[in-house]
């Protein structure tokens, strides 16, 4: 699919049945780097960032969500390139007796920008519901986060199978979230569960398919002309290009742990953007 020649966003975009402009490309560090890792990590990509005009010019929204404790620093780091960063789990409630827990007040004053909910392995591990996804989204949009949603089917089938589970978890996390405040901007990260970790993602086609009926949802939702839909699960250097392009970016793990790597997929981002690039990542 090509892009219009003069690309339409916001509700524009949603009432033409287009996608926004630009791209979205999320990192996660999971709980594989320690703290200083970590900061090394981001140093690096706040390296590749700073030179990569695709980022520097917003075309391509770029953000990392380590460990909680080196949010701070984190933030410091990849700010000043251009990027973001943001936690990957927040508490419903912004205070209170809630030992152990972290709001998302909190999140935003160490310099937060996004928050993930309802990843596949806080649904598998911790028991997470859609009632408890509701009120965690709920919490990033009162505390001025961007949600980073996750939704994925549970095992291999059809698009139109994968396609229903999906929107039933967008809406059932929306609808929560929305009964209890205003709704901002949302970024669904769809990863069938069955691809995270496993060798290679779904195939492009697949892939392709049910984002482009994920994302004609989401953004007919009351409030949600800009969120975006990207795709996790075994994401990687040589994916990006051959997906459509509703699919608006990636969401990574350990592909992207390497910082090269995750610079081939900014360049290869860049180019599905139809902007081009020297051999140096320059204009």
């Amino acid at each position: 699919m090509s892009l219009p020649a003069n690309p339409a966003t916001g509700t524009a975009a949603a009432a033409a049945g287009t996608s926004p402009r630009g791209a979205v490309i999320g990192v996660s560090l999971k709980m594989y780097f320690g703290y200083q890792r970590t900061l090394d990590y981001c140093r690096d990509v706040a390296a590749v960032a700073l030179a990569h005009p695709a980022v520097q010019s917003g075309e391509i929204e770029l953000f990392v969500l380590p460990a909680l404790p080196a949010l701070p620093d984190a933030a410091r780091i990849l700010g000043v390139a251009g990027a973001g960063a943001g936690a990957q789990d927040i508490f419903w409630e912004d205070e209170g007796a809630y030992t152990g827990e972290v709001g998302g007040k909190t999140v935003a004053e160490l310099g937060g920008r996004y928050a993930e909910v309802g990843h596949a392995e806080r649904r598998r591990i911790f028991g997470e519901d859609d009632r408890t996804i509701g009120l965690k989204t709920a919490a990033a949009y009162r505390n001025g986060l961007t949600p980073v949603l996750c939704v994925g089917e549970l095992q291999p089938g059809s698009v139109e199978e994968a396609i229903r589970h999906c929107t039933a978890d967008i809406d059932a996390a929306l609808n929560r979230a929305q009964s209890l405040g205003p709704a901002g901007r949302t970024i669904v990260a769809y990863e069938p569960q069955w691809a995270i970790g496993a060798p290679e993602p779904a195939t492009p086609e697949y892939i392709s398919a049910v984002i482009t009926g994920l994302d004609a949802h989401l953004r007919a939702l009351p409030g949600q002309a800009d969120s975006r839909v990207i795709y996790g699960g075994s994401a990687g250097p040589g994916l990006i290009g051959r997906l459509d392009m509703s699919v608006a970016g990636l969401f990574l793990g350990r592909f992207a742990h390497d910082p090269q790597a995750l610079k081939t997929i900014l360049d290869e981002t860049a180019a599905r953007l139809g902007l081009l690039l020297t051999a140096g990542g320059r204009p």
